[in-house]
């Protein structure tokens, strides 16, 4: 089974989202394709999302990220944690 996020990863909405981690972190694949912006602490969330899947012996696949996103992680230096997916 797999979770969608839509809209904006932003700090005015992780909090809506994290309450939702354990649905959205079950796995094994998240779609990522609605997001329409990010900012650092939707990449935080994606790494909650992250660390309670493999806390459960899961890896958790971020699909069809959009660029901007991508970009983020990577100056963050988070692509090479964040399982991303085309």
């Amino acid at each position: 089974m797999s979770a969608m996020l839509e809209g904006e990863l932003s700090f005015a909405r992780v909090a809506h989202w994290l309450g939702r981690a354990d649905a959205l972190s079950a796995g094994p694949t998240l779609d990522l394709s609605q997001v329409t912006r990010a900012d650092s602490a939707g990449l935080a969330l994606l790494l909650e999302l992250t660390r309670r899947a493999r806390a459960q012996g899961r890896e958790l696949h971020l699909v069809a990220p959009p660029p901007q996103l991508l970009q983020l992680a990577r100056f963050f230096g988070l692509d090479g944690i964040l399982h991303f997916a085309a």
